[in-house]
């Protein structure tokens, strides 16, 4: 486990934290703030509870229920069965960079001081993820509104030493057992604790953060992979010219622009429409490789804006009913997942769109009818070998399967709660769809790359100089185990290398010792 600290204090996250707690293991740290903040807030609580006027969530039901005043001798069972009860998730298990992320994300609302939580109940959040103890939660159970409940309610089940959990050494054991073997002594939950563990939006939050993380070096490795197949087709960059975007003004526009003007420089190969033998010449290159700025441009934009309400929500404290400075205690809708919903969805769209943009560059690439003098297929001998052809089939099927995970989930809801909860946002299930649609990119791109680098190598062998960024691309793919043009070294080819090379960002590593940081 990283040995780095991230301090949790009164103010929120950052989006580098939730990255460093979820999926390196950084240790995790209160601040003397947020014990403070933590122990005012719960005086609060507590001298609430001692009244005898109903508080809901302190001395009440919850949900449709919150019209039932609880009395003392029954509160702490209340609590203990509000996780019990909601912990009620089924499916697959989800993967522990999740889990991690979204027990982080909710010891940051609780460090907050709006939520009443005694600090010994966030010291032992705190602890959980140090000892790297993850629990058990499932696929299916939030509806992204009240919060994402089941999935909580089982983080919160492992805090009192209930229910199952994993443990460092990545075995699933009674979470008793686990917290017993680290010296970790179970939380009894006092008023309002159950009901605060479970109230936030940190699932779609933690996805949405790690998502927007995996997808900055997908849209870089894009880029590069877009100008090396632009190179291989023998496509003009001069529609990539900074004075063309400046007229249409899309950042993210003269961003991709810009990094595939870097990559492509000092070619030999680009502006050669009229001078490959047997070719009409070319005014204009195919959309897929003329707009690849246009296109991976405006996916970057929505990055931005997602990104934008990520940092929203990083810094919100996400909780119903919630402590305030003044000492109310007052109910909201907070919890609501609209705003995270819909820019998971969004991702999603872009993420099919960018799939789909860099399908159609590998189809021209293997067809010899419009690949400018490529081999079919790029096979070393095309018939007795079938070079790349269902490599862009497998490209293919994962282009077809991000365009049915592109259906926005936020556009639906279903109600619950005995119509209490009548509108959701389904943002869990949204962010759910876009972790599959975001692993999909990354072995599409690897399949482009793959592809733009072989037909490289094959104008290298007509005597053709590609641009320096381009051989150490494809010096640093072939040095990752994915072959070159040769017989028999295409015939099973490796795309799972390739995968790997750009999803561990080696892709972009490799170019930039030529082109400088790309953005």
């Amino acid at each position: 486990m990283d040995m780095h600290t991230v301090v949790v204090g009164t103010s929120g996250t950052t989006a580098e934290d939730v990255v460093a707690v979820a999926r390196h293991g950084a240790r995790v740290e209160l601040s003397a703030a947020a014990v403070d903040a933590l122990a005012a807030a719960r005086l609060i609580v507590d001298a609430l509870a001692a009244k005898p006027e109903p508080v809901y969530g302190v001395s009440t039901g919850f949900g449709a229920l919150a019209s039932r005043h609880i009395s003392h001798e029954l509160r702490a069972q209340l609590q203990r069965n509000i996780v019990r009860s909601h912990a009620a998730g089924m499916g697959p298990r989800v993967e522990r960079e999740v889990v991690r992320a979204l027990m982080f994300l909710r010891l940051k609302t609780v460090a907050s001081g709006h939520t009443g939580v005694r600090p010994e109940v966030a010291q032992t959040m705190a602890d959980l993820l140090n000892a790297g103890i993850t629990p058990v939660v499932h696929e299916y159970g939030s509806l992204g509104c009240s919060g994402d409940l089941a999935p909580l309610s089982h983080c919160a089940l492992t805090l009192m030493g209930e229910g199952d959990a994993e443990g460092p050494d990545g075995t699933v054991r009674p979470a008793g057992e686990l917290l017993a073997a680290h010296g970790i002594a179970p939380v009894e939950l006092a008023e309002k604790e159950g009901l605060a563990l479970l109230n936030g939006t940190d699932g779609m939050l933690g996805m949405l953060v790690m998502a927007l993380a995996d997808l900055k070096n997908l849209y870089t490795s894009a880029d590069i992979t877009a100008a090396l197949s632009l190179e291989a087709l023998l496509g003009t960059d001069k529609v990539l010219a900074p004075e063309l975007h400046a007229i249409r003004p899309h950042p993210g526009q003269g961003v991709s622009a810009d990094n595939m003007l870097r990559v492509l420089a000092g070619s030999g190969l680009t502006g050669r429409h009229a001078d490959v033998t047997g070719d009409a010449p070319r005014v204009q290159d195919a959309y897929s490789v003329r707009c690849a700025p246009q296109v991976n441009g405006a996916g970057r934009d929505t990055l931005d804006y997602a990104a934008v309400v990520a940092g929203r929500e990083l810094a919100s404290s996400v909780d119903n009913p919630v402590v305030l400075a003044d000492g109310r205690v007052e109910s909201n809708g907070n919890f609501h997942g609209a705003p995270v919903a819909y820019v998971l969805d969004f991702l999603a769209i872009v993420a099919a769109d960018l799939g789909s943009i860099c399908e159609r560059r590998t189809d021209r690439l293997l067809d010899k009818n419009r690949s400018h003098g490529l081999p079919p297929f790029l096979a070393d001998d095309a018939g007795v070998d079938s070079g790349l052809m269902i490599a862009q089939y497998t490209q293919a099927a994962l282009v077809s399967e991000m365009k049915r995970l592109a259906v926005p989930a936020s556009a639906d809801s279903i109600p619950s709660s005995a119509m209490q909860e009548d509108h959701v946002s389904m943002g869990w299930s949204a962010a759910r769809k876009l972790r599959t649609a975001v692993d999909n990119l990354a072995r599409v791109v690897a399949v482009e790359l793959y592809a733009a680098t072989r037909a490289v190598e094959l104008r290298a062998a007509e005597g053709l100089v590609p641009a320096p960024a381009s051989q150490a691309a494809v010096a640093a793919l072939r040095a990752a185990g994915a072959e070159g043009p040769g017989p028999d070294r295409f015939l099973a080819p490796d795309l799972a290398a390739a995968d790997t090379f750009v999803r561990e960002g080696r892709l972009v590593a490799a170019v930039e010792p030529v082109t400088g940081p790309l953005a």
